[in-house]
């Protein structure tokens, strides 16, 4: 329930307070030279956020928009019980940022203080082949696996109407907005999650590529992500298991995955 001191410290960019700090234990997966390996982890979750990537109302894939669809329900419940522990939500849904601009959540991000970033920040993260080889699927032939694919025009207005946005989120997909947001409150833990691995969530100015050059401590939840791949393409694999080659590159090139339940199941004791 927003509460009229939430709507008041929202209009003045004061933090809303936060549940005694707790500590989060995951284990993050990563991979050397294909072998997957596993390490465990303590994080604090009053410095750590989700950053939810463009889990839209709508999309012109049709599976694409279903697989998203039941995405949700289960996402939606971790969302609630990593806010309950103090962790930090971001709702990014990418170019529909004009149906939020009245709420607290989308004031709280965009009027963050601003700080100065180690590196000029990118509008878009593209793969650069000198530092990341190409991606183990062809997204670029046609990524929909709709058996007829109709024109890639956009069917979405806003984030999908089954993820809570709740106090005390914030909202922005601003790469500017999103780095002053989390220098001011102290975030260096990010997990990713959403849509799609191979596109958005890499790539956008939030996403990993950004975020991992900006050193921050990044993994991706990776039951909680889907690619855009059609199967008729190379490698000629299932949608399945073309979502898992890209987790597997991103393991291997940019960050750890972790699996969701780790963000709602706290750690012994308190993190300091």
């Amino acid at each position: 329930m927003i509460t009229r001191r939430h709507w008041i410290a929202a209009a003045l960019a004061v933090p809303v307070a936060q549940p005694a700090d707790t500590s989060l234990k995951l284990r993050l997966r990563s991979r050397k030279t294909g072998i997957a390996v596993e390490r465990e982890e303590t994080w604090s979750a009053a410095q750590t956020a989700i950053i939810i990537c463009d889990m839209w109302n709508g999309h012109y894939c049709k599976n694409s928009a279903k697989r998203v669809g039941e995405m949700v329900p289960a996402m939606n419940a971790m969302l609630n019980k990593a806010r309950g522990l103090g962790v930090h939500i971001i709702h990014s849904p990418s170019g529909c940022m004009d149906k939020y601009e009245d709420t607290p959540q989308r004031r709280r991000v965009k009027n963050a203080r601003s700080s100065k970033p180690p590196i000029p920040l990118a509008k878009w993260c593209y793969l650069d082949l000198t530092s990341e080889p190409p991606l183990p699927i062809d997204d670029v032939t046609q990524p929909c696996d709709d058996d007829v694919v109709g024109p890639a025009v956009r069917r979405f207005d806003r984030q999908h109407p089954g993820l809570e946005i709740k106090e005390p989120d914030g909202i922005s997909d601003s790469g500017d907005e999103i780095f002053n947001y989390f220098e001011q409150e102290g975030i260096r833990n990010i997990v990713m999650m959403g849509v799609h691995t191979n596109m958005c969530v890499l790539g956008r100015p939030f996403g990993i590529r950004q975020l991992t050059r900006l050193g921050k401590n990044v993994v991706l939840a990776r039951d909680m992500t889907d690619a855009m791949y059609d199967p008729r393409q190379a490698p000629w694999v299932s949608h399945k298991r073309g979502t898992e080659l890209v987790i597997e590159h991103i393991e291997q090139h940019w960050c750890p995955t972790i699996l969701s339940d780790g963000l709602t199941r706290p750690g012994a004791g308190r993190a300091s």
